[in-house]
């Protein structure tokens, strides 16, 4: 460990003592995290849970609210004056205004400061006033959260790691051949270096599109004001016997490393080791929409999600949180919407199983966990219809693509969740018995009586699980 960490190490146990002094004797602050992999849905989530907190007319589970506890919410400026503000009002416009949209979705870390106030219980708080409890959203890429494992990777390991994992995958085929055709012995020339580069990140996309979840590094989907940067311009590249200095495999590498240092440690050391709940949200009726390949793709990548959780696997984080620890983690299975109510209860259970590394992990490490089947806005209404002398519980909503309104059914989710996760493991090409299928749904037009928020399936729970016992 390099005297930078350990610098960073003091820095952040000073910085955690002071923030601990400040929350008992002043205003409390939760600082929640909320991320996912592309297309969860973490912009509609924090959309709807803010609307929701601040109008809680469709939050009865949430206890506080139900109680009369809460007296007001309201929002503040953040405290972090170098992130992004989360733009809520932007995008509470584009999900409830005369013509509903999708927001665009999560591209770098932003911020929103939800503050609430708060009638104290106990013996002691009918004689107090209320208080002011902070909600401090944080919103990053889930893609960030799996750039940790490149921590304990040499460049060479990786390389050989990524072009053995994806040597099947029709996405990587122009990528290989560049990679195969690279001299990586050869002197460094950034007009060769360039097309390389930019054929390995049009396979991370084009393998995100496909379903595919490993796709790392995650800034390489996401560069901001980092695009075309050299620590983003580079690639896996097979171990040349002896590289020499100044070759194009060695500039490689220390591209590599730059790109732990300048960009996976700063997200760590100034986002996430500040973060005191989490809720990963997780696209699982996309994965299994995709086939068993994507499904087991998406167990592993929430494994690998979860090892940031678990600080003691790398010796970076372990000294960066210097004993803190996320103390709740809640896997929401999103867009639940998409089926009848009657198979939510089934959802769950398979994102509870495929979960289970992940959930292993961080229960391991002493935090609470849960799952859940969620859908942060309703899109869909139920109708039961009768086909072929078959009874069929459906969701009606208007489709995304034609605007036009139409009963769906996705198909009969197993009861027994290793009907799909071992053909997953098991390398299934399709699903032998089933049909699995979603369609993607408009928002839906909503009137909003006075203190309602947006409609919603158990986001209320939601709330109560990750922040209720702080209200």
């Amino acid at each position: 460990m390099g005297l930078g960490d350990l610098a960073d190490g003091i820095a952040r146990q000073i910085e955690a003592v002071g923030d601990a002094t400040h929350e008992a004797l002043f205003e409390p602050v939760i600082r929640l995290g909320v991320t996912g992999l592309s297309r969860a849905g973490k912009t509609v989530f924090i959309t709807s849970l803010v609307a929701n907190l601040m109008n809680r007319g469709r939050m009865v589970q949430l206890v506080a609210a139900a109680d009369g506890r809460i007296h007001t919410a309201f929002l503040q400026p953040q405290p972090n004056d170098t992130v992004a503000r989360f733009e809520y009002e932007d995008h509470l416009a584009a999900l409830t205004g005369p013509t509903p949209r999708w927001p665009e979705g999560t591209r770098a870390v932003s911020e929103l400061r939800l503050s609430f106030r708060v009638q104290p219980t106990g013996l002691l708080g009918g004689m107090r006033g209320p208080r002011t409890v902070h909600l401090d959203i944080v919103d990053y890429p889930g893609e960030w959260l799996l750039d940790l494992g490149l921590l304990d990777l040499s460049y060479a390991d990786w390389s050989a790691q990524v072009l053995t994992r994806i040597a099947d995958r029709p996405q990587a085929a122009d990528f290989l051949s560049a990679a195969d055709h690279a001299d990586g012995e050869a002197p460094f020339d950034e007009l060769a270096a360039k097309p390389v580069a930019e054929a390995f990140t049009a396979y991370l996309t084009a393998a995100r599109e496909a379903g595919y979840y490993d796709c790392t590094p995650g800034r390489f989907l996401l560069p901001g004001d980092m695009a075309g940067s050299p620590a983003l311009t580079f690639a896996p590249l097979p171990k040349p016997a002896k590289p020499p200095r100044r070759s194009l495999w060695r500039e490689m590498e220390r591209r590599f490393e730059a790109y732990k240092s300048r960009v996976v440690k700063p997200f760590f050391r100034d986002h996430f080791s500040r973060i005191d709940r989490q809720v990963v949200l997780v696209d699982v009726l996309g994965a299994i929409n995709a086939g068993p390949a994507a499904l087991d793709d998406l167990r592993r990548a929430m494994a690998e999600i979860l090892s940031a959780f678990r600080p003691g696997r790398n010796a970076f984080l372990s000294q960066l949180l210097l004993g803190k620890r996320i103390d709740r983690i809640l896997f929401a299975a999103t867009k639940a919407d998409h089926l009848h109510h009657s198979q939510h209860p089934r959802l769950t259970a398979i994102t509870e199983a495929l979960l289970r590394e992940a959930r292993d992990r961080a229960d391991f490490a002493g935090a609470k966990t849960a799952a859940m089947s969620i859908a942060a806005l309703r899109t869909t209404t139920e109708e039961t219809l009768d086909h072929k002398g078959r009874t069929l519980d459906c969701v009606r909503g208007t489709l995304l693509d034609t605007g036009k309104s139409a009963a769906f059914y996705p198909g009969d989710l197993p009861e027994d969740p290793a009907r799909l996760l071992a053909p997953a493991r098991e390398g299934a090409e399709k699903w032998l018995d089933a049909d699995y299928r979603i369609m993607r749904f408009a928002p839906a037009q909503i009137s909003l009586k006075p203190g309602e928020g947006p409609p919603h399936i158990r986001l209320d729970k939601v709330a109560e699980f990750l922040i209720g016992d702080r209200l």
